[in-house]
């Protein structure tokens, strides 16, 4: 079991001990994807994600609702929120404009694109990262913390039965934030907080 375990730093990357602690695998076939769909805001986007969106819309506008579509037709893909931060659109207050559904199942749009070969681009970084929250501070450095959320809480349980930590199940958005040398010194950390006992 951890003894103690404080926040880390990695490079310039802030990283909480929950990214480490916390076994954590998505279970669609519990959960529905339901975090495209519940929230009172859009997800977090940069404006390179925003062109790179804007170029995919011709490949994803079949799938997605008339809703979104009109929203979309009104205020593009993206806005700011009250906070300032730019976040994609969304239907009704809660789903995400790029919401679709397979069965009873909620995806992403311009995930489903992509892996279909019709667009390069995935989906937004933090979408990817999700659950883990990433905050910039002022001076450049990057903070990264693990948001707690009930509709999670069988991807707690599978990551548990799978003995799955959050950085592992992850590995692929974080690679692709920070780098493949990132990731590795990640890793790197994480064996050693183990071989000091302070993993398990």
């Amino acid at each position: 079991m951890m003894k103690e375990l404080h926040i880390l730093q990695v490079g310039n990357v802030l990283v909480s001990p929950d990214i480490f602690t916390v076994k954590f695998c998505c279970d669609l076939d519990v959960c529905h994807g339901i975090c495209c769909v519940e929230g009172d805001a859009g997800a977090p986007v940069t404006l390179d994600e925003i062109g790179e969106i804007e170029e995919t819309l011709d490949a994803v506008w079949e799938d997605l609702s008339a809703s979104a579509q009109a929203v979309i037709d009104r205020q593009g893909v993206a806005y700011a929120d009250p906070d300032g931060d730019l976040v994609t659109s969304i239907v009704g207050g809660k789903d995400c404009v790029f919401t679709c559904y397979e069965k009873d199942c909620c995806l992403c749009a311009l995930e489903r694109a992509a892996r279909a070969g019709k667009t390069s681009f995935v989906k937004p970084v933090s979408c990817a990262l999700y659950p883990i929250r990433e905050k910039t501070f002022p001076d450049g450095s990057v903070g990264l913390n693990y948001h707690r959320w009930r509709i999670c809480k069988c991807a707690e349980e599978k990551g548990r039965q799978l003995n799955l930590p959050l950085y592992q199940f992850l590995k692929e958005p974080l690679s692709r934030r920070f780098g493949k040398e990132w990731y590795e010194e990640l890793c790197a950390i994480a064996e050693e907080l183990k071989a000091q006992g302070l993993l398990s």
